[in-house]
C-alpha cells in the first residue's frame, strides 16, 4: 500500500492596500533608507489601515482565493489551522471567524502561536491529519497584522514588520509528492530577546502595562540575529542531510523573510545560489507567520510538479524549523 502524503494543491495570498515606505518610516524615527535596506533588505511594507480590521480579513481573502481557484464548496473543508500572533481576539479564534465568514460550517479549527515559525508549525500539524487518512481537505493559514502590536517610535521593530499572509490547501496524494519530512524546535529561554510582555495572564492589560508600552513587540536585535543565523541555517542543512539531498536536488529555498542577511546565510549554508532562493522582503517586510505562504503565492507560477522545496523559519519564543516537500502541481 502506497504511503499517503499531504500535498499542497492550491495557494492563496493577500496584502493590505496601504504601502508604508522607508521614506514614511524616516518621518517617524531616526533612520534612513540606506540604513534600513543595508541591514534588512526592506524597501516597503503593507499596513492595514482603518477600524475593525483584523488578521481574519487577511485569512478570509486568502482562503476565498483557494476555494474559488479549486471550485470547492466551503462545506467540503474539514479543518482550518491559523498560524498567527495577532489573532482578532483571544477568543473566539481567528480560525472560527474565518470559517463563519466564508460559510465553512462543517469545518473545525484553531489558532496556533509560534511567532514567525507559525506557518511551519501549523503546516506540520495539518500534515498529520491528512497522512492519518482522517481528513481530505485541510487549509493552513499564516497571517499577521503586525502593525497592531508595533510601536512606530521604536526603530528596532517598526522598520521590520508589515501586515499580510496567505493560505495553502492540503490534500492527500499517493504519487510521492507533498510533505516529505520536517524538523521543528523550540527554546523558551530565547523568549527574553523577542516578546510581547503584556496582554496575557501574567501581565493582564492595565494602565501600567499600556503606559509602559508592554503591548508592543520588544526585540533585542543582535541577540535574535545571532540565534536566527545559526539555527535557521543549521536546521535547513540538517533536513537536507537527513533526506540525502544535495544543493543540486533543491529547486527552491522558501525562507522566512525576517532579514535578507539571515536568508543569505541560510542559503550559503545549504550551498544554494541566489537564483534558488525565494525573496519578497523588499516589498512586504516581515509579516511573521505570513511570509512563507506569501512567498509561495508570489512564486506559484514558477513552481513545477516534483520540485524539491525547503521551507525554513526562525521566530520568537524561540521557535525554528524546516519542512521538506515536493511540489504537487504545475500552475
Amino acid at each position: 500500500m502506497k504511503k499517503i502524503r499531504a500535498a499542497i494543491t492550491a495557494v492563496g495570498g493577500w496584502i493590505p492596500e496601504t504601502v508604508l515606505s522607508n521614506a514614511d518610516i524616516e518621518k517617524l524615527v531616526d533612520t534612513t533608507e540606506e540604513w534600513i535596506v543595508s541591514r534588512t533588505g526592506i524597501k516597503e511594507r503593507r499596513i492595514m489601515v482603518g477600524e475593525n480590521r483584523g488578521t481574519s480579513e487577511i485569512g478570509i481573502n486568502a482562503v476565498k482565493q483557494i476555494l474559488d481557484k479549486k471550485g470547492i464548496d466551503p462545506l467540503d473543508i474539514d479543518l482550518l489551522i491559523v498560524g498567527t500572533v495577532t489573532p482578532d481576539f483571544l477568543f473566539p479564534s481567528t480560525s472560527n471567524i474565518i470559517c463563519s465568514k466564508l460559510g465553512m460550517k462543517n469545518t473545525w479549527g484553531y489558532d496556533l502561536t509560534a511567532a514567525c515559525s507559525g506557518f511551519l508549525f501549523a503546516l506540520s500539524t495539518a500534515t498529520q491529519f491528512i497522512e492519518s487518512g482522517r481528513y481530505k481537505k485541510v487549509i493552513v493559514v499564516g497571517a499577521d497584522k503586525m502593525s497592531s502590536i508595533i510601536d512606530y517610535q521604536d526603530r528596532a521593530t517598526c522598520v521590520i514588520f508589515g501586515d499580510g499572509g496567505g493560505a495553502v490547501l492540503l490534500e492527500p496524494t499517493e504519487e510521492g509528492n507533498g510533505v516529505q519530512d520536517f524538523i521543528l524546535h523550540a527554546d523558551g529561554a530565547g523568549g527574553q530577546y523577542l516578546n510581547m510582555m503584556a496582554g496575557g495572564s501574567v501581565n493582564p492589560s492595565s494602565h501600567t502595562t499600556v503606559d509602559n508600552k508592554m503591548h508592543f513587540v520588544h526585540q533585542e536585535g543582535q541577540s535574535v540575529f545571532k540565534h536566527a543565523v545559526v539555527n535557521m541555517a543549521e536546521v535547513s542543512a540538517r533536513i537536507m542531510e537527513k533526506n540525502n539531498l544535495t544543493a543540486e536536488d533543491i529547486s527552491w529555498l522558501v525562507p522566512h523573510q525576517a532579514n535578507k542577511r539571515i536568508v543569505d546565510a541560510t542559503a550559503n549554508r545549504m550551498g544554494l545560489s541566489p537564483e534558488k532562493v525565494m525573496m519578497n522582503i523588499e516589498r512586504y517586510g516581515n509579516t511573521t507567520a505570513g511570509t512563507i505562504p506569501l512567498l509561495l503565492w508570489d512564486y506559484e507560477k514558477q513552481l513545477k510538479k516534483g520540485d524539491n522545496l525547503i521551507l525554513a523559519a526562525f521566530g520568537g519564543g524561540f521557535t525554528w524549523g524546516a519542512v521538506y516537500l515536493r511540489w504537487d502541481y504545475n500552475s
